[in-house]
Formats: C-alpha cells, sequence, structure tokens
C-alpha cells in the first residue's frame, strides 16, 4: 500500500492522506498489557469504535542498564506497532523521553540519577547524550512504520507535557531535532493541561490538551493559541489513579460521556486515557509528592472503559453508543470476555527469612557512609533501581536514632533482627533500646516508587541520601545489601533450605507455595486476608505490592502467566503472613472517591 500525504493540521480540521481526518484514540500502554492479550484489547478498541491507538514508550524498561536495550518479547515495541497496523488502527507514538504515566521517574532509567550534577528533562549535557544514544535505538526502530513509509505511525508526540515543568526553553527544540534528525517526518505534536500551554509550545508543532472537565475555558484557550489549526483533546481523562492508603478514584460515566459529546459536537478530536489501564507489574509504579509524598498502587484501571483485566464497563458501552452515531459503517462485533477462575486457596507452606536470603544477593557493598540505591556498585555498575535495600552497621548504646528525612521511602529498623519501627517521611525518629553490648543495626529501606510528575521528579534518588545519627552523631561503617527481587534473586533463592510453617518465621520473610491449575489457565485476583505489607511473584512474575492500607485489595493475575498444573506462588512479607492466600472473580476496592462531583461549564 502507497500512502501520499500524511497527517496535516494546515485548517480546523485533520487530513490523512489529503481527506479529512478524525482522530478518534484511545491510549493502551504495550508494557501495561501481558503480551498475550496485545490483540484483544486492541480489537476491543476499534470495537468501541475508535480509530487510533496512542502509546507511551517507557525509557527505562527499554535501557534497564546504560547501554543495554531491550525490545523484545514483551518490549517488542514494533511487533505492537504492527499489530495495530494489521486491525487497520492508526498509532500516535509518545516516546518520551519523559513520559509522566504514574510510572517510576516518569519513564526515565534511575542510572541517570548516579550524576550528582544531572538535570533532567533539559540540555544539560549528561541528560542530552543519554537522550541521543536511546534514540539511536529506538527511533530507527520506529521511524519505517510511519504512514508516509506504508506504517500505522501517524503523529508522534515530542516529550510530554512540559509546560508544566519548563525548566529549560531550548529543551523541546532539542527533543524535536532529536526526532527530526532519525527520520521522523509526521506531524509532530504536544501536549499540555491548560496552565502548561503557554510554556509547553515549540515552533512547528502541534499544541494539544490535556483534561477532564470543560472548565476555565481551556479548549477556547487552544484555539486562540492556534488558529486556524485542529484541535485535539490528546489525553481525556475518563477517570484517575489511586496512591496507597487513599480511596478509590471513579469518575461518574455519564459525565464522562456529556463531555465527549460535547467536544465531538464542537469537531474536537479526542484520545481517551486511558482507554485501557492495565497494570503497573513489579515495582513501577510512580509517586505524588506536590504537599507529601504519596506512591500509587499496582493497578492502574483507572476506572477505564476496558477494566484492568480487559472487561466492558458501562462506560465502554456508552462510548460504543456515542461513537457508532460517528461511524458510516456498522462497528465490529465485541470480542468475547475473557472468563475468570476462583481457584481453590493456597497455603504457603514454607518460609525462609530475609536474613538467610542475603547470601543469594550480589556481593555485599561497605562504605564509611551510606550510599543511596542508585549509586551503588551494582547491575554492571548502573546502581539499583526498585526494590529493597538492606543497610547494616555496628552499634554500641542506645537511644534516639534520626533518619534526618534521609529515608527515601521506607525503612524498616531492626537490632540484631530484632524489628523495632518504621522510619518514613512522617516518622522520622525511634528510640533504640539501651544496651552494653556491641550490636547490629539494620535498616531495610524500600524505594516505594520515584515520582512521577512536577518539580521533585529532580530529587528522586533511594535508599539512604544522607547520614542518619544515633544521639546526634552519624553512623558509620555501613555494608549494604542490595535486594531488587529481579528473576536471577528469585531463581538463586530456590535452592536454598526453606523452612516448614510450623517453625514461627523471623520476619521480613519469603513464603512459598503451590497453586494447582486444572485444565486452561484463567485469570484471576489474588487477595491476602491477614498479611500486611510486601510482594507477590507467580512463577517468577513480580505481580506488584500488597499492602492493607488499600485501596487495592486485590493482584491482577494473568491466565498467560500460569500454566497447567502446579504454579509457584512466592510472598514476601514484610511483618504479618496470614494463613493463606485466595482468589477472587473481580477487583476489590475499599472506600470509593467520585472526583466527577464538580460543577461542569460549556466548552464555547
Amino acid at each position: 500500500m502507497t500512502h501520499r500525504e500524511g497527517l496535516r493540521a494546515n485548517s480546523t480540521h485533520f487530513t490523512l492522506g489529503g481527506t479529512p481526518f478524525r482522530i478518534l484514540g484511545g491510549s493502551i500502554h504495550y508494557f501495561r498489557v501481558p503480551r498475550a492479550y496485545w490483540r484483544d484489547r486492541l480489537l476491543k478498541l476499534k470495537a468501541c469504535g475508535l480509530n487510533t491507538l496512542t502509546t507511551y514508550v517507557p525509557w527505562n524498561l527499554h535501557e534497564p542498564e546504560k547501554g543495554v536495550y531491550h525490545f523484545c518479547e514483551q518490549l517488542d515495541l514494533e511487533a505492537y506497532i504492527r499489530l495495530a497496523a494489521d486491525l487497520d488502527l492508526w498509532v500516535i507514538l509518545r516516546p518520551g523521553p519523559y513520559i509522566c504515566a504514574e510510572w517510576d521517574l516518569g519513564g526515565l532509567p534511575s542510572w541517570l540519577l548516579r550524576d550528582k550534577n544531572m538535570k533532567l528533562r533539559t540540555t544539560y549535557s549528561g541528560f542530552t547524550a543519554a537522550v541521543n544514544s536511546y534514540f539511536d535505538h529506538l527511533i530507527a526502530r520506529v521511524a519505517p512504520l510511519q504512514f508516509k513509509r506504508g506504517g500505522p505511525i501517524i503523529a508522534v508526540q515530542v516529550e510530554n507535557e512540559y509546560g508544566s515543568y519548563a525548566k529549560d526553553e531550548h529543551y523541546l527544540t532539542f527533543i524535536k531535532e532529536a526526532l527530526e534528525s532519525r527520520g521522523i517526518t509526521e506531524l509532530l505534536l504536544t501536549c499540555d493541561n491548560r496552565e502548561g500551554l503557554n510554556c509547553g509550545g515549540v515552533k512547528g508543532v502541534l499544541q494539544t490538551i490535556n483534561l477532564q472537565k470543560l472548565s476555565y475555558g481551556a479548549v477556547q484557550h487552544l484555539a486562540d493559541l492556534q488558529p486556524q489549526k485542529p484541535l485535539l483533546v490528546m489525553e481525556y481523562w475518563c477517570g484517575w489513579f489511586d496512591v496507597w492508603g487513599e480511596p478509590h478514584h471513579v469518575f461518574c460515566a455519564q459525565d464522562m460521556i456529556a463531555v465527549l459529546k460535547e467536544l465531538l459536537e464542537h469537531g474536537v478530536s479526542i484520545n481517551l486515557y486511558m482507554f485501557h489501564g492495565g497494570t503497573s507489574f513489579g515495582f513501577m509504579n510512580g509517586a505524588t509528592d506536590l504537599t507529601s509524598y504519596k506512591p500509587q498502587i499496582n493497578s492502574y484501571d483507572y476506572d477505564a472503559p476496558l477494566s484492568e483485566s480487559g472487561d466492558y464497563t458501562i462506560k465502554y458501552h456508552l462510548l460504543r453508543d456515542l461513537l457508532r452515531g460517528l461511524q458510516n459503517e456498522e462497528l465490529p462485533r465485541l470480542p468475547a470476555v475473557q472468563n475468570k477462575q476462583v481457584y481453590e486457596p493456597v497455603v504457603l507452606s514454607q518460609h525462609i527469612s530475609l536474613w538467610e536470603s542475603l547470601q543469594c544477593a550480589e556481593k555485599p557493598f561497605r562504605s564509611d557512609d551510606p550510599v543511596n540505591m542508585e549509586n551503588l556498585p551494582v547491575n554492571h555498575n548502573s546502581g539499583q533501581s526498585y526494590g529493597y535495600t538492606l543497610y547494616e552497621t555496628t552499634i554500641y548504646s542506645g537511644g534516639a536514632l534520626n533518619s534526618r528525612n534521609h529515608v527515601r521511602d521506607r525503612a524498616l529498623v531492626f537490632v540484631d533482627k530484632h524489628f523495632i519501627g518504621v522510619l518514613d517521611y512522617r516518622m522520622q525518629e525511634l528510640v533504640v533500646p539501651h544496651s552494653e553490648r556491641e550490636r547490629t543495626l539494620g535498616l531495610l529501606v524500600e524505594n516505594c516508587g520515584r515520582v512521577n510528575y512536577g518539580p521533585a521528579l529532580d530529587n528522586q534518588r533511594k535508599g539512604l541520601v544522607g547520614d542518619i545519627t544515633l544521639n546526634h552523631t552519624p553512623l558509620k561503617k555501613f555494608t549494604m545489601f542490595s535486594l531488587d527481587l529481579a528473576p536471577s534473586f528469585i531463581n538463586r533463592l530456590q535452592s536454598l533450605r526453606w523452612r516448614s510453617t510450623g517453625q514461627p518465621p523471623l520476619y521480613p520473610a519469603f513464603f512459598r507455595g503451590s497453586l494447582m491449575v486444572e485444565g486452561q489457565p484463567r485469570d484471576t485476583f489474588i487477595t491476602l486476608p491477614g498479611w500486611l505489607k510486601g510482594v507477590v511473584i507467580v512463577n517468577g512474575e513480580n505481580l506488584g505490592r500488597h499492602w492493607s492500607v488499600g485501596p487495592q485489595n486485590t493482584l491482577y493475575l494473568p491466565g498467560p502467566w500460569l500454566k497447567s498444573g502446579d504454579n509457584q506462588v512466592i510472598v514476601f512479607e514484610e511483618h504479618r503472613a496470614g494463613s493463606q492466600i485466595q482468589f477472587e472473580e473481580n477487583p476489590q476496592h475499599g472506600k470509593i472517591t467520585d472526583v466527577s462531583r464538580q460543577p461542569f461549564c460549556t466548552l464555547l
């Protein structure tokens, strides 16, 4: 197929191939959906009446260590884009390098932070050199998939919401030129919220807007900034994300449809963020820090039209009804719903303590002063990105242990392996019991997720980021163990001697059991009654955190990650284990808050 003219924004309406075109888009992130389900989710997007797929590209997954690139299996971006083309969907690619996305450090790799002078999202030479190297690999893969070369990519985004950051007036020009010099020839665009539009533009690039409610004349402001240009809501927020310890956010389906209906009636193009949110598996969730630090949960359900596990919702059906009226032909039939399975409860009959597991970690590192995660000499000197770091030192007295706010983000504190309390942003001092003898002080520090949006992005080194004191004296001579719970660590853990649960565990501890699956594996949700906080790993796949504070009370376990027969379940528990894990057909949330309960304004 020979394509002619690509997506153009030369009048108040888009054209594609020289004919009028309206973008009806939906965001689905390939990295948040098991590859086995990519086709299912994209078919459901198409059956809803949408014509365009949008996706971010997470730099920190594609280059997890400096100079080490991953673009295969779950991260096969080219296969994802080609699949969209096979299903007659267009693609808007959002390669970043910063993506926000409620994703750790907004998608930027943590090894950038090894440079003590690093200035993220600027033309600082250390950052631009890293971006150039990454783009050399990324853009070479996606450039052949552009519209003019026979592919489905009709537009490419220049960075993401830079108007809300705006640290460097030359930065967006650098990113634009980095894309164009590597062969990106399709329409370029930026996106910003209402407040960021004035600072988020760059010459020759179409500006678009992100919003949820039609308020403050946002769309009209965009129209005034760009007379005689088409209007695109690049992110229509049809839901919202959740943080640990706060209610689950929902957005009223009828209010969503009312906004979309008005946008469409005024000829505005739309992209639903998210159409299907999926899951931030493992340790990839981000965090907010606008007034205080709040880590996000693993579920990225987002109250989207397609649920976390790909189920249809009332939003989906209402949206499909709305979009059906814009089509010249019948919409495709709805793909079948994925069946769920409530498996029998699993008793985790073996355990091994964290302290015994240390022999499976990389060689410990010793230093007079504590070293933050990113600067540890591990992972081929790219540092530690995620998980936990254990800091140990010798103490000779008791008294006031003060973190000086240097714990990022949460530390379990032990004296001779006995838990004495937690240090975090709110609790910065503990009393260490007095003793005359030499003892080992341990701090198991967890990276709960790097901030993904806002000015705090520049201060996201994790672990211990400075001195901690005992009776006002800085502690010295630390031994540090990197515990990122990577697959290699979990594999080594298997060879150790596990104890039966008849023996009381020494916490924190790993617990192990077997889930028996008969026949074809199906999706399910894990629930952990009686457990307090930790991580769940099934067949080597890190599903994410469990934490009794909610709102996420279940973890999504995709059927393709199970097999017929025995499936290994490992739970890392920090505080207290329950007697078993159980399964549910549907996710369980705690208290719910509705983000739509505010007055609406008209568009124009």
